[in-house]
């Protein structure tokens, strides 16, 4: 027979047809969207094309999107493209915002849908006063503003999912304080290496912070990994993106020390297509690891929260009442 917590959970477990499809659509697409925006964002700086287009909102004169393809040449077809996506990007954050703010239910997602919105604005508007001010500090808040839109996309994915409408049926976590508090730190590190990386890419500067920061995320993420192994090992849904992370970590450190070796390096001599494309596989590796550690960061607190099933239930029946 079932327990009373089992029938309370399966009493108020959505069906496809209680809410709308969309709002996740659109935020796996906002996500999906984002992440070449990053490679192409890299791929500028990486480049040094970031003021191939001397002008913003325009291109040399032009409506952004007529411009003529012909014209799309060297730097300018790589800085002109990243505008372009860009600007797709911002469309979807708006139909997305729009669909969550008209088919989500919960009022806190529907907000977070809106700061999507400002987010995205506010990084356009980085993007452009780089290009009129040569501002160098502009261009650095503007990489890690890029970082943390992409996880909020992701984090939109998540918080609009079926697995995130329906109750929780993974047995609790013992130590959900620490593992919170690990997952925490590691994904906190993570943003911040990723901050010391932009300042490295565009001044050259401040590598010694860059390294320890390297060495301390690696830290982390290993003892993120042996705990979750050790005593989660039956929680699929953290142990999945642990292993990704320490994927992720293992082919970040090779990617970071080729880009080392590549930039720094008075032996070997590298081709300069290998170093741009190492050090911007290097940049998005970064990202893909920040999201992968905020994904099990959310897990963490979701799997080891004390809500009772009275609480779930009281919850869902407001949610999912018609």
């Amino acid at each position: 027979m079932k327990s009373e917590s089992e029938r309370v959970n399966s009493s108020f477990t959505p069906s496809p047809s209680s809410f709308s499809l969309w709002p996740h659509r659109l935020a796996l697409l906002l996500a999906c969207a984002t992440f070449p925006l990053l490679f192409i964002g890299g791929l500028v700086t990486s480049l040094g094309a970031g003021l191939a287009v001397p002008d913003w909102p325009t291109t040399f004169g032009y409506n952004m999107f007529f411009y003529p393809w012909s014209k799309m040449i060297g730097g300018i077809f790589y800085e002109h493209s990243h505008r372009l996506i860009a600007s797709l990007v911002g469309l979807i954050t708006i139909a997305l915002a729009w669909t969550f703010w008209t088919k989500e239910k919960r009022e806190w997602l529907r907000w977070l849908g809106v700061a999507a919105l400002g987010l995205v604005v506010v990084q356009g508007v980085l993007g452009g006063l780089r290009v009129v001010l040569l501002q160098q500090t502009l261009a650095i808040i503007h990489a890690c503003t890029a970082q943390a839109f992409f996880a909020l996309a992701v984090s939109l994915a998540l918080f609009s999912s079926t697995e995130w409408r329906a109750p929780v049926r993974e047995k609790r976590i013992a130590d959900g304080g620490r593992l919170r508090r690990l997952a925490t730190i590691t994904t906190a590190m993570i943003y911040l290496q990723i901050a010391f990386g932009a300042v490295l890419r565009h001044t050259g500067e401040r590598i010694d912070a860059h390294l320890v920061f390297a060495a301390l995320v690696a830290l982390h993420v290993v003892l993120l990994v042996i705990r979750t192994v050790r005593l989660h090992a039956d929680h699929a849904k953290l142990l999945r993106p642990a292993y990704l992370l320490t994927a992720l970590l293992a082919l970040q450190l090779i990617l970071g020390s080729a880009s080392y070796f590549s930039k720094f390096s008075v032996v070997l001599r590298w081709p300069y297509e290998i170093i741009v494309l190492t050090t911007t596989t290097h940049l998005i590796v970064g990202a893909l690891m920040l999201v992968s550690s905020l994904v099990f960061t959310m897990r963490a607190y979701r799997f080891s929260a004390s809500v009772s099933d009275s609480l779930n239930a009281k919850v869902l029946t407001e949610q999912f009442s018609v």
